[in-house]
């Protein structure tokens, strides 16, 4: 007996555990970009954050996902004499490979690798777009030119692999850039079709197991770059799609249209912000959409069955004379009754949510004194489920603490940890939204994947 209870320990022992909270996939264990780990700084030292470990590796706007003391991501890198065009919007071939790294989370490591040729041939084409998923002992990473693939944690081998891509889905302008979602037996994926009658629609769920098709539904001129994302509303969990021609609410399991709002065509294609689902005391549930061209949309969910209807619209003259709120990347957070995102032009703002009247707005950390520049980029993280603290991760590479709230941004620190090394945007930017885990900043550029401690508090 005693022998026994010896076998049972070690065996306890030797299974791997979670270090702090981790983040497996994109936007967190809840898929809401919220940090939720506790023991972090209040504001940074003088002489800037802790680097924990500095890592090379190819290029990519693909976020890293962290999971088990072990952190994943994916890169691009050209074959022998082959250049990226002067030109990031021109599609010429470029032939490469896309790889699945895996790195030990205490040092930074490469434990393995997974890599696979591929012909890049989307604008923007600096490597994949989407953070990994983990799920137990598997991870799963969806490439640039819709290259689906299932692989071992432990040592990278491959289990599945599909090329989503085709005559009937076609690769996007710039590139698969719907980050998967995993829910029980099924890996959601935007895949691009508009015949899901024939097997090819917007989305579709596949069986994570095999990668089979269980369902595939919407059909759509192009697909948008939004993740899907699985919310519970009006009594029912619900899948949410958002691609250019509008919001639609699926059954999970089945793909069946619960209720679609018409609100595009998007121009050129870019829904791109994840859509943002929030419980508000005053309004109930609600959704928030925004694209660069079109402006912002609230939808109020109905409390008793999966139903939606309009609660506002705003738009500007155009991109470069807005009104609310017009994001492109950047996913806008709803909190307290406010709304705080990134404008195309590069003010970040705060809006009311009952109207979307604009109440402040700021450049301090987004465009600085370079003034607006189109697609500037700022990614606001809340620091825990209530109140005012957030961290800011900027296309400069600066991570900022900073307190939001509806009468202003305030500063408390920055540290630079990244240098902004792509130029696709026509100036140095880091387009990559950070992992969050073990009370450190895991974030990438063109060059490296730097891991940077914000454990303990500095008094």
């Amino acid at each position: 007996m005693r022998l026994c209870f010896s076998l049972l320990l070690l065996a306890a022992l030797l299974v791997p555990t979670a270090r702090g909270e981790d983040w497996p996939q994109w936007f967190g264990p809840k898929r809401d970009g919220i940090w939720r780990e506790t023991g972090l700084m209040t504001e940074f030292p003088k002489q800037g954050l802790r680097i924990r470990w500095r890592t090379p590796i190819r290029a990519g706007y693909a976020g890293p996902a962290v999971a088990v003391g072990r952190v994943y991501v994916t890169d691009f890198k050209l074959k022998p004499n082959v250049d990226r065009p002067a030109n990031p919007f021109k599609h010429i071939s470029q032939p490469g490979v896309e790889r699945v790294l895996c790195l030990d989370e205490s040092t930074g490591k490469i434990l393995w690798q997974y890599e696979y040729d591929v012909d890049y041939t989307l604008s923007y084409s600096a490597g994949p777009r989407t953070t990994p998923v983990v799920d137990g002992d598997r991870v799963y990473t969806l490439g640039a030119e819709g290259d689906l693939v299932c692989l071992t944690t432990t040592d990278g081998k491959k289990v599945w692999s599909k090329h989503l891509a085709g005559e009937k889905s076609p690769t996007p302008n710039w590139g698969f850039a719907g980050h998967p979602l995993i829910d029980s037996d099924k890996l959601f994926c935007l895949t691009g079709g508009n015949d899901p009658a024939n097997g090819h629609g917007v989305v579709t769920a596949f069986n994570k197991a095999n990668g089979e098709m269980i369902w595939t539904a919407l059909a759509a001129k192009e697909p948008g770059y939004a993740p899907p994302l699985l919310i519970e509303a009006g009594g029912t969990r619900q899948l949410i799609v958002w691609d250019p021609d509008g919001l639609s609410s699926l059954n999970p399991d089945t793909g069946k249209l619960y209720w679609s709002e018409p609100l595009g065509p998007a121009r050129m294609g870019v829904t791109v912000m994840t859509p943002r689902f929030y419980r508000d005391p005053q309004f109930g549930d609600v959704l928030l959409v925004s694209t660069q061209y079109e402006g912002s949309t609230v939808l109020k969910l109905d409390a008793k069955e999966p139903k939606a209807s309009v609660l506002w619209k705003r738009a500007g003259k155009t991109d470069r004379k807005t009104e609310a709120l017009h994001s492109l990347m950047s996913s806008p957070v709803i909190r307290e009754g406010h709304i705080y995102g990134v404008d195309t032009m590069g003010e970040f703002r705060c809006l009311d949510l009952k109207n979307g009247d604009r109440l402040w707005s700021t450049t301090d950390f987004t465009t600085g004194e370079a003034g607006p520049q189109k697609w500037s980029t700022a990614f606001a993280i809340p620091l825990g489920d209530a109140g005012k603290r957030y961290l800011i991760a900027n296309e400069h590479g600066d991570l900022i603490l900073a307190e939001l709230n509806p009468d202003g941004y305030q500063e408390i620190s920055r540290a630079h940890v990244l240098e902004p090394t792509n130029t696709d945007a026509q100036r140095p930017v880091v387009w990559c939204f950070p992992a969050l885990a073990n009370r450190s900043v895991y974030w990438r550029n063109d060059q490296e994947i730097v891991c940077a401690s914000m454990a303990g508090e500095v008094k």
